[in-house]
């Protein structure tokens, strides 16, 4: 098959990089452009590096000498690519003017950002839950008056710690939830060389993460109302999210009270059995299972479970009754993978899959 050609724009930062080693054998894709800032425009890619390569895995010698183009050419990105991920690090309103004027010039963007997480007609997806709301891309279209070009985006890598968990548990009408994040250096853009103080520490904040973390999941299982996507007005939650010592993997402690509180053994089997089109279409970087339980007291563990169907499967344990709330438990996602990079790349292969994101040189656009 004839690949798609994509661009990586913020593509020296952490989860940039994530996105090369992604990328780098995808059957779907292949990588066309590396954007950047101005600073590193007409440098190779391991000059633009300048050594802070931060992947386990070394740098693919398909990206080591491409030369590195500047994010603000929009003109001369879209001329060689038929779609981009955004990941870059700048202010939110610039964020939405880059991604924006790449969507105007009939790019489509798939976004790790968080600009545009609230904009009525973008879809913030987690495609085993709400690929219902891709619709209202017809609606951003109108807006933007493009044919091709749009922008969506993933929600906060916290969420997809527990968010999944929560979704097959929808029908017996959560009331109340409590969630504490302990999220890894990673979701900050690091690691243990460039952030000694996080050995042997905890930070009991991250800033704005509480607020995403309990807003977000209401959008997720909100619906499309006159072109734009209306959060749910329920389940009431609150969280605390806390820096931990650890590499990769965010975990999250639930508390949950329901309407209709269910057996252990129905929220055992609705977990069991929850999939989505990732697992229906077979899509490459669908996890065979979306939500793994484990029965042991101990897990899950970051160490042992976060790489889990290549980081992208979801992570369950610990669940029982509690007696204050009706039941908790311990859930656990790669933030990087499954919560980051990952989870764009897996919204990019159902876009291509709905036929949202095309071969645009066949259209004469590249």
């Amino acid at each position: 098959m004839q690949k798609l050609k994509v661009g990586i724009i913020g593509a020296t930062g952490m989860v940039g990089q994530r996105f090369i080693t992604l990328l780098n054998e995808h059957p779907y894709f292949e990588i066309a452009v590396l954007a950047a800032s101005p600073r590193s425009a007409g440098k190779s890619y391991e000059e633009a590096l300048g050594g802070r390569w931060k992947m386990k895995t070394p740098i693919p010698e398909k990206v080591r000498a491409m030369t590195v183009v500047s994010a603000a050419d929009v003109l001369s990105v879209a001329a060689n690519v038929d779609f981009v991920f955004c990941a870059v690090d700048m202010k939110k309103d610039e964020i939405r003017a880059l991604e924006n004027a790449y969507a105007q010039a009939e790019v489509p963007v798939v976004s790790n950002n968080s600009a545009h997480r609230w904009t009525p007609d973008v879809p913030m997806v987690i495609p085993e839950i709400n690929d219902a709301h891709l619709a209202v891309i017809e609606s951003q279209r109108k807006r933007l008056g493009t044919k091709l070009g749009f922008v969506a985006v993933k929600p906060n890598c916290s969420i997809q710690s527990y968010v999944p968990a929560l979704t097959p548990l929808l029908k017996y009408k959560p009331v109340e939830i409590v969630a504490t994040t302990y999220q890894a250096i990673s979701g900050a853009g690091k690691t243990f060389n460039e952030w000694p103080e996080m050995i042997d520490n905890v930070i009991p904040y991250i800033g704005g993460e509480e607020e995403k973390s309990e807003q977000e999941p209401l959008r997720i299982w909100g619906e499309i109302k006159d072109g734009e996507i209306v959060k749910a007005n329920a389940p009431l939650i609150t969280t605390q999210c806390i820096r931990v010592p650890v590499s990769d993997g965010h975990t999250a402690a639930v508390f949950v009270r329901f309407e209709n509180k269910p057996t252990r053994e129905e929220i055992l089997e609705a977990w069991d059995q929850f999939a989505g089109p990732p697992q229906e279409l077979g899509l490459p970087s669908a996890p065979e299972k979306f939500i793994t339980y484990f029965e042991e007291d101990n897990r899950p563990q970051a160490a042992l479970d976060r790489d889990i169907y290549g980081g992208m499967g979801v992570t369950v344990g610990r669940l029982r009754e509690d007696t204050l709330f009706d039941y908790k438990f311990v859930g656990l996602s790669h933030n990087t993978l499954r919560g980051a990079a990952g989870g764009a790349v897996l919204i990019a292969e159902l876009l291509y899959r709905r036929g949202y994101l095309v071969d645009r040189a066949a259209l004469g656009l590249r």
